[in-house]
Protein backbone atom coordinates (compact mmCIF):
# COMPACT_ATOMS: atom_id res chain seq x y z
CA UNK A 1 0.00 0.00 0.00
CA UNK A 2 2.50 2.42 0.73
CA UNK A 3 4.38 1.74 -2.73
CA UNK A 4 0.96 2.43 -4.35
CA UNK A 5 0.30 5.90 -1.94
CA UNK A 6 3.94 6.89 -3.12
CA UNK A 7 2.94 6.78 -7.05
CA UNK A 8 -0.27 8.47 -6.62
CA UNK A 9 1.42 11.45 -4.61
CA UNK A 10 4.10 11.77 -7.35
CA UNK A 11 1.35 11.34 -10.43
CA UNK A 12 -0.81 14.27 -8.35
CA UNK A 13 2.19 16.48 -8.08
CA UNK A 14 3.05 16.24 -11.58
CA UNK A 15 -0.33 16.91 -13.01
CA UNK A 16 -0.22 20.00 -10.60
CA UNK A 17 2.78 21.36 -12.80
CA UNK A 18 1.94 24.20 -14.86
CA UNK A 19 1.78 23.58 -18.45
CA UNK A 20 5.21 24.46 -20.30
CA UNK A 21 4.46 27.29 -23.00
CA UNK A 22 4.61 26.73 -26.36
CA UNK A 23 8.15 27.10 -28.07
CA UNK A 24 9.69 27.02 -31.60
CA UNK A 25 12.59 24.37 -31.85
CA UNK A 26 13.78 22.49 -34.40
CA UNK A 27 12.01 19.58 -35.75
CA UNK A 28 14.58 18.61 -38.84
CA UNK A 29 17.68 20.28 -40.05
CA UNK A 30 20.32 19.39 -42.73
CA UNK A 31 23.82 21.09 -42.87
CA UNK A 32 24.48 22.99 -46.08
CA UNK A 33 27.53 22.47 -47.69
CA UNK A 34 28.88 23.40 -51.56
CA UNK A 35 27.94 22.00 -55.12
CA UNK A 36 29.74 19.05 -56.13
CA UNK A 37 33.11 18.75 -58.65
CA UNK A 38 31.91 17.85 -62.41
CA UNK A 39 33.12 14.04 -62.90
CA UNK A 40 31.67 10.75 -63.98
CA UNK A 41 28.24 9.77 -62.70
CA UNK A 42 27.83 13.33 -61.06
CA UNK A 43 24.36 14.72 -61.10
CA UNK A 44 24.34 17.95 -63.54
CA UNK A 45 21.73 20.00 -61.03
CA UNK A 46 24.33 19.38 -58.03
CA UNK A 47 27.44 20.96 -60.00
CA UNK A 48 25.53 23.90 -61.94
CA UNK A 49 22.06 23.91 -60.45
CA UNK A 50 18.45 24.71 -61.06
CA UNK A 51 16.71 27.29 -63.54
CA UNK A 52 12.39 27.37 -64.04
CA UNK A 53 12.41 23.93 -61.82
CA UNK A 54 10.71 22.77 -58.27
CA UNK A 55 12.25 20.89 -56.15
CA UNK A 56 10.15 18.80 -54.07
CA UNK A 57 12.08 17.47 -51.17
CA UNK A 58 11.30 14.92 -48.15
CA UNK A 59 12.40 15.35 -44.59
CA UNK A 60 12.02 12.90 -41.40
CA UNK A 61 10.61 14.74 -38.63
CA UNK A 62 11.19 14.28 -35.17
CA UNK A 63 9.16 16.23 -32.80
CA UNK A 64 5.52 17.61 -34.51
CA UNK A 65 3.60 20.82 -33.68
CA UNK A 66 0.95 22.78 -34.66
CA UNK A 67 2.91 25.51 -36.60
CA UNK A 68 5.44 25.34 -38.70
CA UNK A 69 8.77 27.71 -40.35
CA UNK A 70 10.71 26.18 -42.88
CA UNK A 71 14.75 27.45 -43.44
CA UNK A 72 16.13 27.98 -46.53
CA UNK A 73 19.82 28.93 -47.67
CA UNK A 74 21.94 30.12 -49.93
CA UNK A 75 25.18 29.31 -47.54
CA UNK A 76 27.54 28.59 -50.80
CA UNK A 77 25.99 30.57 -53.43
CA UNK A 78 28.34 32.74 -55.68
CA UNK A 79 25.15 34.72 -57.03
CA UNK A 80 21.75 35.82 -55.89
CA UNK A 81 19.03 32.90 -54.83
CA UNK A 82 15.47 33.45 -55.97
CA UNK A 83 12.83 31.71 -53.98
CA UNK A 84 9.45 31.91 -56.53
CA UNK A 85 7.16 29.51 -54.47
CA UNK A 86 7.69 27.27 -51.86
CA UNK A 87 5.29 24.89 -50.08
CA UNK A 88 4.86 22.79 -46.98
CA UNK A 89 2.99 19.61 -47.05
CA UNK A 90 2.81 15.91 -45.97
CA UNK A 91 3.39 13.27 -48.60
CA UNK A 92 1.05 10.11 -49.18
CA UNK A 93 3.08 7.27 -47.24
CA UNK A 94 4.94 4.67 -49.57
CA UNK A 95 3.72 6.66 -52.58
CA UNK A 96 7.23 6.43 -53.93
CA UNK A 97 6.23 9.15 -56.56
CA UNK A 98 6.28 12.62 -54.79
CA UNK A 99 2.67 12.38 -54.59
CA UNK A 100 1.10 14.91 -52.22
CA UNK A 101 -2.05 14.79 -49.54
CA UNK A 102 -3.95 17.47 -51.26
CA UNK A 103 -5.58 18.61 -48.27
CA UNK A 104 -2.16 19.46 -46.20
CA UNK A 105 -0.53 21.46 -48.86
CA UNK A 106 0.24 24.77 -47.27
CA UNK A 107 1.72 28.24 -49.22
CA UNK A 108 4.92 29.48 -47.53
CA UNK A 109 5.25 32.88 -47.30
CA UNK A 110 8.07 35.00 -46.86
CA UNK A 111 6.87 38.60 -45.31
CA UNK A 112 3.38 38.06 -46.61
CA UNK A 113 5.27 37.54 -50.02
CA UNK A 114 5.26 34.48 -52.12
CA UNK A 115 8.88 35.20 -53.13
CA UNK A 116 12.16 35.81 -51.62
CA UNK A 117 15.57 36.58 -53.11
CA UNK A 118 18.43 34.73 -50.87
CA UNK A 119 22.12 36.89 -51.29
CA UNK A 120 25.07 34.92 -51.92
CA UNK A 121 26.23 33.10 -47.92
CA UNK A 122 22.57 34.40 -46.69
CA UNK A 123 19.51 32.36 -45.72
CA UNK A 124 15.77 32.61 -44.95
CA UNK A 125 12.94 31.72 -42.90
CA UNK A 126 9.25 31.49 -43.80
CA UNK A 127 6.41 32.57 -42.12
CA UNK A 128 4.45 30.86 -39.62
CA UNK A 129 2.64 28.28 -40.81
CA UNK A 130 -0.07 26.72 -39.36
CA UNK A 131 0.06 22.77 -39.99
CA UNK A 132 -0.37 20.31 -37.63
CA UNK A 133 3.17 18.73 -37.99
CA UNK A 134 3.42 14.84 -37.07
CA UNK A 135 6.35 13.62 -35.16
CA UNK A 136 8.55 11.32 -36.86
CA UNK A 137 7.06 11.23 -40.21
CA UNK A 138 7.83 12.53 -43.82
CA UNK A 139 7.28 16.27 -44.53
CA UNK A 140 7.26 17.57 -48.09
CA UNK A 141 9.05 20.55 -49.02
CA UNK A 142 8.61 21.65 -52.59
CA UNK A 143 10.82 24.78 -53.61
CA UNK A 144 10.27 26.71 -57.54
CA UNK A 145 13.61 28.40 -58.79
CA UNK A 146 12.30 30.27 -61.41
CA UNK A 147 15.95 31.57 -62.16
CA UNK A 148 19.32 30.23 -62.83
CA UNK A 149 20.95 29.69 -59.46
CA UNK A 150 24.27 29.08 -60.52
CA UNK A 151 26.09 26.42 -58.40
CA UNK A 152 23.79 24.90 -55.44
CA UNK A 153 24.07 24.55 -52.00
CA UNK A 154 23.58 21.12 -51.19
CA UNK A 155 22.83 18.39 -48.96
CA UNK A 156 24.39 15.91 -51.30
CA UNK A 157 23.58 11.86 -49.03
CA UNK A 158 20.19 12.79 -48.20
CA UNK A 159 19.22 9.39 -48.08
CA UNK A 160 16.26 10.34 -49.30
CA UNK A 161 14.62 11.05 -52.99
CA UNK A 162 14.18 14.47 -53.95
CA UNK A 163 11.32 15.07 -56.89
CA UNK A 164 12.53 17.29 -59.78
CA UNK A 165 10.38 18.52 -62.69
CA UNK A 166 10.32 21.90 -64.59
CA UNK A 167 8.15 24.88 -64.07
CA UNK A 168 6.33 25.95 -60.85
CA UNK A 169 4.43 22.79 -59.39
CA UNK A 170 5.37 23.74 -55.77
CA UNK A 171 1.83 23.27 -54.89
CA UNK A 172 0.92 20.28 -57.09
CA UNK A 173 -0.47 17.44 -55.26
CA UNK A 174 0.80 15.27 -57.81
CA UNK A 175 4.61 14.28 -58.39
CA UNK A 176 4.24 13.26 -61.70
CA UNK A 177 5.50 16.32 -63.50
CA UNK A 178 8.61 15.99 -60.79
CA UNK A 179 10.08 12.98 -62.90
CA UNK A 180 13.88 13.38 -62.07
CA UNK A 181 14.86 11.74 -59.09
CA UNK A 182 18.09 12.21 -57.23
CA UNK A 183 19.11 12.11 -53.24
CA UNK A 184 20.00 14.92 -52.45
CA UNK A 185 18.76 18.24 -50.52
CA UNK A 186 19.06 21.62 -51.82
CA UNK A 187 18.69 24.87 -50.87
CA UNK A 188 17.15 22.79 -47.37
CA UNK A 189 18.60 23.80 -43.85
CA UNK A 190 15.72 23.36 -41.26
CA UNK A 191 11.76 22.62 -40.36
CA UNK A 192 11.29 24.40 -37.01
CA UNK A 193 7.73 23.97 -35.07
CA UNK A 194 5.67 25.09 -32.19
CA UNK A 195 4.74 22.73 -29.22
CA UNK A 196 5.10 22.88 -25.59
CA UNK A 197 7.89 19.90 -24.71
CA UNK A 198 10.16 22.77 -23.35
CA UNK A 199 12.87 20.18 -24.16
CA UNK A 200 14.92 22.10 -26.92
CA UNK A 201 16.61 20.35 -29.12
CA UNK A 202 19.71 18.20 -29.78
CA UNK A 203 22.24 18.26 -32.77
CA UNK A 204 24.08 15.60 -33.75
CA UNK A 205 27.33 17.01 -35.37
CA UNK A 206 28.79 14.32 -37.29
CA UNK A 207 30.47 11.98 -40.41
CA UNK A 208 28.93 9.17 -42.37
CA UNK A 209 28.08 7.09 -39.79
CA UNK A 210 25.72 9.61 -38.07
CA UNK A 211 24.52 10.83 -41.67
CA UNK A 212 23.33 6.86 -42.21
CA UNK A 213 25.82 5.94 -45.15
CA UNK A 214 24.54 2.59 -45.62
CA UNK A 215 21.10 2.81 -43.94
CA UNK A 216 18.19 1.84 -45.94
CA UNK A 217 17.24 4.86 -48.67
CA UNK A 218 14.02 6.62 -48.24
CA UNK A 219 13.64 4.24 -45.06
CA UNK A 220 14.50 6.75 -42.66
CA UNK A 221 17.05 4.58 -40.73
CA UNK A 222 19.53 6.19 -39.15
CA UNK A 223 21.03 6.22 -35.86
CA UNK A 224 19.17 9.62 -34.82
CA UNK A 225 15.87 9.05 -36.70
CA UNK A 226 15.84 5.86 -34.42
CA UNK A 227 16.89 7.63 -31.37
CA UNK A 228 14.38 10.12 -32.10
CA UNK A 229 11.73 7.38 -31.70
CA UNK A 230 12.90 6.27 -28.63
CA UNK A 231 12.46 9.78 -27.41
CA UNK A 232 9.31 10.34 -28.59
CA UNK A 233 8.20 6.93 -27.08
CA UNK A 234 9.79 7.44 -23.86
CA UNK A 235 9.05 11.31 -23.22
CA UNK A 236 6.08 11.30 -25.33
CA UNK A 237 4.87 14.83 -25.77
CA UNK A 238 8.19 16.13 -23.38
CA UNK A 239 10.70 14.71 -26.39
CA UNK A 240 13.27 17.06 -27.82
CA UNK A 241 14.20 17.71 -31.00
CA UNK A 242 16.63 15.86 -32.75
CA UNK A 243 18.53 17.15 -35.38
CA UNK A 244 20.74 15.65 -37.82
CA UNK A 245 23.69 17.80 -39.16
CA UNK A 246 26.19 15.20 -39.96
CA UNK A 247 28.09 15.34 -43.50
CA UNK A 248 29.95 12.43 -45.01
CA UNK A 249 33.79 12.98 -45.34
CA UNK A 250 33.36 15.55 -42.81
CA UNK A 251 36.30 16.46 -40.35
CA UNK A 252 36.85 18.29 -37.48
CA UNK A 253 40.15 20.28 -38.89
CA UNK A 254 39.90 20.07 -43.02
CA UNK A 255 37.64 21.12 -45.65
CA UNK A 256 36.46 18.77 -48.37
CA UNK A 257 37.90 20.84 -50.97
CA UNK A 258 41.51 19.93 -49.30
CA UNK A 259 40.50 16.13 -51.40
CA UNK A 260 38.12 17.50 -54.19
CA UNK A 261 35.29 16.08 -52.20
CA UNK A 262 33.42 19.94 -51.38
CA UNK A 263 30.16 18.11 -50.81
CA UNK A 264 31.74 16.82 -46.98
CA UNK A 265 31.38 20.40 -45.92
CA UNK A 266 33.85 22.85 -44.32
CA UNK A 267 35.49 21.94 -41.56
CA UNK A 268 33.26 21.14 -38.04
CA UNK A 269 35.17 24.18 -36.71
CA UNK A 270 33.92 26.40 -39.50
CA UNK A 271 30.52 25.02 -39.41
CA UNK A 272 29.90 25.08 -35.45
CA UNK A 273 28.17 28.10 -35.37
CA UNK A 274 25.83 27.86 -38.05
CA UNK A 275 25.00 23.74 -37.95
CA UNK A 276 25.46 23.81 -34.21
CA UNK A 277 24.47 27.48 -32.62
CA UNK A 278 22.08 28.61 -35.31
CA UNK A 279 19.53 25.76 -34.55
CA UNK A 280 16.17 26.58 -32.71
CA UNK A 281 16.21 25.91 -29.72
CA UNK A 282 19.12 24.43 -29.11
CA UNK A 283 20.14 22.75 -25.76
CA UNK A 284 22.87 19.93 -26.56
CA UNK A 285 25.22 18.70 -29.36
CA UNK A 286 26.10 14.48 -30.06
CA UNK A 287 29.80 14.89 -31.13
CA UNK A 288 30.39 12.09 -33.37
CA UNK A 289 33.56 12.95 -35.20
CA UNK A 290 37.47 12.12 -35.43
CA UNK A 291 37.40 8.70 -37.74
CA UNK A 292 37.72 10.60 -40.94
CA UNK A 293 40.76 12.69 -39.66
CA UNK A 294 43.00 9.76 -38.81
CA UNK A 295 42.35 7.85 -42.23
CA UNK A 296 41.84 10.46 -44.58
CA UNK A 297 44.16 12.97 -42.38
CA UNK A 298 46.75 11.01 -40.66
CA UNK A 299 46.11 13.63 -38.00
CA UNK A 300 48.49 13.22 -34.50
CA UNK A 301 46.07 12.21 -31.65
CA UNK A 302 46.74 15.38 -30.03
CA UNK A 303 45.63 17.28 -33.11
CA UNK A 304 42.52 15.50 -33.08
CA UNK A 305 41.70 15.96 -28.81
CA UNK A 306 42.71 19.81 -29.18
CA UNK A 307 40.15 19.99 -31.42
CA UNK A 308 37.65 18.22 -29.90
CA UNK A 309 38.48 20.80 -27.24
CA UNK A 310 37.94 24.04 -28.75
CA UNK A 311 34.45 22.60 -29.39
CA UNK A 312 33.74 21.88 -26.25
CA UNK A 313 34.85 25.39 -25.19
CA UNK A 314 32.78 27.04 -27.88
CA UNK A 315 29.84 24.50 -26.51
CA UNK A 316 29.99 25.95 -22.71
CA UNK A 317 30.44 29.32 -23.91
CA UNK A 318 27.01 29.15 -25.62
CA UNK A 319 25.38 27.44 -22.43
CA UNK A 320 25.36 24.01 -25.23
CA UNK A 321 25.90 20.99 -23.28
CA UNK A 322 28.56 18.53 -24.84
CA UNK A 323 28.53 14.65 -25.30
CA UNK A 324 31.08 13.35 -27.12
CA UNK A 325 30.74 9.13 -28.70
CA UNK A 326 34.08 7.68 -28.96
CA UNK A 327 34.87 6.34 -31.82
CA UNK A 328 33.67 3.26 -33.43
CA UNK A 329 36.14 0.57 -34.81
CA UNK A 330 37.47 0.07 -38.50
CA UNK A 331 39.46 -2.96 -38.66
CA UNK A 332 39.19 -3.63 -42.86
CA UNK A 333 37.93 -0.88 -44.15
CA UNK A 334 38.88 0.25 -47.58
CA UNK A 335 37.55 3.57 -49.44
CA UNK A 336 38.70 1.32 -53.10
CA UNK A 337 38.06 -2.27 -52.56
CA UNK A 338 37.90 -3.03 -56.57
CA UNK A 339 41.86 -2.29 -56.37
CA UNK A 340 42.53 -4.01 -53.15
CA UNK A 341 43.00 -0.28 -51.28
CA UNK A 342 42.77 -1.07 -47.09
CA UNK A 343 42.53 2.18 -45.24
CA UNK A 344 43.18 0.51 -41.97
CA UNK A 345 46.28 0.39 -40.11
CA UNK A 346 47.14 -0.34 -36.32
CA UNK A 347 48.94 2.81 -36.26
CA UNK A 348 45.94 4.65 -37.41
CA UNK A 349 44.26 2.58 -35.12
CA UNK A 350 46.55 3.22 -32.53
CA UNK A 351 45.18 7.22 -32.98
CA UNK A 352 42.00 6.26 -32.25
CA UNK A 353 41.93 4.12 -29.30
CA UNK A 354 44.15 7.35 -27.60
CA UNK A 355 41.36 9.73 -29.26
CA UNK A 356 38.72 7.50 -26.79
CA UNK A 357 40.96 7.15 -23.76
CA UNK A 358 40.92 11.10 -23.64
CA UNK A 359 37.30 10.84 -24.53
CA UNK A 360 36.59 8.45 -21.39
CA UNK A 361 38.33 9.98 -19.05
CA UNK A 362 38.42 13.58 -19.37
CA UNK A 363 36.13 15.82 -17.73
CA UNK A 364 35.59 18.21 -20.73
CA UNK A 365 32.29 16.82 -21.71
CA UNK A 366 28.86 17.11 -20.39
CA UNK A 367 28.60 12.88 -20.79
CA UNK A 368 30.00 10.72 -23.52
CA UNK A 369 28.11 8.18 -25.47
CA UNK A 370 30.66 4.77 -25.93
CA UNK A 371 29.83 3.77 -29.48
CA UNK A 372 33.25 1.93 -29.54
CA UNK A 373 32.03 -0.71 -26.48
CA UNK A 374 28.66 -0.75 -27.84
CA UNK A 375 29.28 -1.64 -31.52
CA UNK A 376 32.65 -3.70 -31.05
CA UNK A 377 33.33 -7.35 -31.83
CA UNK A 378 33.70 -8.91 -28.39
CA UNK A 379 36.45 -11.51 -30.26
CA UNK A 380 37.80 -8.88 -32.19
CA UNK A 381 37.56 -4.94 -30.58
CA UNK A 382 38.85 -3.90 -33.52
CA UNK A 383 35.96 -4.70 -35.67
CA UNK A 384 32.70 -3.91 -36.03
CA UNK A 385 30.37 -6.61 -34.98
CA UNK A 386 29.47 -8.72 -37.66
CA UNK A 387 25.90 -8.66 -37.11
CA UNK A 388 25.69 -4.90 -37.32
CA UNK A 389 28.56 -4.21 -40.19
CA UNK A 390 26.76 -2.93 -43.45
CA UNK A 391 30.17 -4.78 -45.30
CA UNK A 392 32.47 -2.22 -45.49
CA UNK A 393 33.39 -2.81 -42.15
CA UNK A 394 33.10 1.23 -41.17
CA UNK A 395 29.34 1.80 -41.69
CA UNK A 396 26.71 0.10 -39.55
CA UNK A 397 23.80 -1.28 -41.20
CA UNK A 398 20.27 -0.66 -40.46
CA UNK A 399 20.56 -3.10 -37.50
CA UNK A 400 23.66 -1.42 -36.55
CA UNK A 401 22.43 2.13 -36.35
CA UNK A 402 19.51 1.04 -34.22
CA UNK A 403 21.90 -0.48 -31.93
CA UNK A 404 23.81 2.86 -31.93
CA UNK A 405 20.72 4.60 -30.71
CA UNK A 406 19.83 1.77 -28.13
CA UNK A 407 23.31 2.58 -26.58
CA UNK A 408 22.60 6.48 -25.90
CA UNK A 409 21.50 7.02 -22.54
CA UNK A 410 18.11 8.57 -22.41
CA UNK A 411 18.54 10.08 -19.09
CA UNK A 412 21.85 12.59 -20.78
CA UNK A 413 19.42 14.19 -22.56
CA UNK A 414 15.99 13.87 -21.22
CA UNK A 415 16.67 16.88 -18.55
CA UNK A 416 18.64 19.23 -20.39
Amino acid sequence: MAIVSTVLVATASSQAHEPVPEAWVGSWAAAPAPGLLPGPGVEELSVKGFHDQTVRMIVHTSVGGSQARVRLTNRFGTKQLTIGHATLALPWPDAGAGDLRPNTIHELLFHGQKSVTIPPGGAVVSDVTTMDVPATQDVAISVFLPGDTGPPTVHFNAKSTSYIGPGDNANAPSGAALSRTVRTWYFLSGLDVVNRSGAGAIAVLGDSISEGFASTSNANRRWPDFLAARLAKKEKARAPGVLNVAISGNRLGHDGTEWKNPQTGVNASARFDGDVVGQTGIRAVILELGINDIWISHDDVNVIISELQQLTSRAHEKGIKIFAATIMPWNAFSSDPKNNVVNYTPALDSIRLAVNSYIRTTSDFDGIIDFDVAMRDPADPTKLKAAWDSGDHIHPNDAGNEAMANAVPLDLLARL
